[in-house]
């Protein structure tokens, strides 16, 4: 039997795949995505309730105009879907004046002119009474931009409305096979065969193998939330810890330690975070045969930390759960065509802050297959400046 033929199929629709289905769909694209799990499924990376959203990014200055576009992007998804999908709560940025994560803040919102408040120590600790143990130097940056973006939801919104808008959809279904040709892609899932024009493998942590010549390795990093030790206003409480008053935060404790996190949002938990791209890396991991299971080594630098800078919570997480990020040799995104094939577009890599990209990555990868000329400078994430 013939394949089939499509324009475009989409391996994996994550924080990526279902962004780059939808936004190829609302040109009116032939597009057909994969997915080998559930859509908005826990056994990857784009799940855990909720992601930081930062505008200013430090990571790299190109990344603000990205974060810009995928802002704009998310309301129309909300308007669309009826969902709420971001929330923007406004984020501190603290450490020494010095540190990544007040001088690259500080840094990225002056060079795209975003607005921002510098904070000595004695407001700082008039804003955020919650933490305990601020160095003496300590600074803050204050960033209205910050929020807090609902992953699943995203997901689910994005390939909801791609279907709405007629890409086939096909869920629980893995792709077996790939094999790029000069009359165009062909690929087995779900004992089908298909002939697209053009494929984009967006497959997360399954990424590595389709990029061979690029090192993207793939890492473990539960995800965890706390309880407060005591409600707010009780005889030894603490200050509260909704996102009203404890919005995103990004603090610089030493220059190998960033702690990241934000208040509840829905009347629950408190996410915090180490991040992954700060300090010695954790090992390679194969998400086939990911250890889902969770024990005290996989929060006990974390609860010391929070016992440390946050007493008002329980150090001890109420909730841990496993996920995965895949991270590039320079902690940029690898976004486009390789040199293997001009028909196969890749999108991964760094998925340590990917989310409050990913439906601007979605518009760049549908730019690119249609042929439309891209808005700003991609050089930094372009598979070619690995040489592939």
């Amino acid at each position: 039997m013939a394949p089939q033929r499509v324009q475009v199929a989409v391996v994996g629709l994550g924080a990526l795949g279902s962004a780059a289905l939808w936004r190829l769909a609302a040109r009116g694209i032939d597009v057909v995505g994969f997915e080998q799990f559930g859509i908005g499924h826990a056994l990857g990376s784009s799940h855990g309730q909720t992601r930081l959203f930062r505008e200013a990014c430090l990571e790299h200055p190109g990344l603000a105009p990205m974060a810009a576009e995928s802002r704009s992007l998310f309301r129309r998804l909300e308007e669309a879907s009826g969902r709420d999908l971001l929330k923007i709560t406004g984020g501190y940025m603290v450490g020494s004046a010095d540190s990544d994560v007040v001088a690259g803040t500080a840094r990225a919102a002056d060079d795209h002119g975003l607005p921002y408040e510098r904070l000595d120590r004695e407001a700082l600790t008039g804003r955020l009474p919650h933490f305990a143990d601020l160095a003496p130097d300590a600074r803050g940056l204050f960033d209205p931009g910050c929020g807090v973006i609902h992953p699943e939801a995203t997901v689910t919104a994005a390939v909801t409305e791609a279907a709405r808008l007629g890409a086939a959809v096909h869920a629980d279904t893995r792709v077996e096979s790939l094999d790029a040709g000069p009359a165009g892609v062909r690929l087995t899932a779900g004992g089908h065969d298909y002939l697209a024009e053009t494929v984009i493998i967006a497959a997360g942590a399954w990424l590595p193998p389709f990029v061979p010549d690029v090192d993207l390795v793939p890492i473990r990093t539960p995800l965890h939330w706390f309880a407060p030790a005591a409600p707010a206003g009780e005889s030894g409480g603490s200050p509260g810890f909704d996102a009203g008053d404890f919005p995103v935060v990004v603090h610089q404790v030493d220059p190998e330690t960033v702690l990241w996190g934000h208040g509840s949002v829905d009347g629950g938990l408190v996410k915090l975070g180490i991040g992954d791209i700060w300090g010695e890396r954790p090992p390679r991991i194969d998400p086939d045969t990911l250890d889902r299971g969770v024990d005290s080594a996989a929060w006990r630098r974390l609860s010391a930390l929070v016992e440390r800078v946050l007493p008002g919570l329980d150090a001890v997480p109420a909730r841990v759960e496993p996920c995965m990020i895949t991270l590039s040799p320079d902690d940029q995104f690898v976004i486009g065509p390789t040199a293997a094939s001009p028909r196969v577009l890749v999108a991964g890599g760094d998925s340590g802050h990917a989310f409050k990209h990913c439906l601007a990555i979605g518009e760049i990868l549908a730019r690119d297959v249609a042929g439309e000329r891209q808005p700003y400078a991609l050089d930094f994430v372009r598979p070619s400046r690995f040489g592939v």
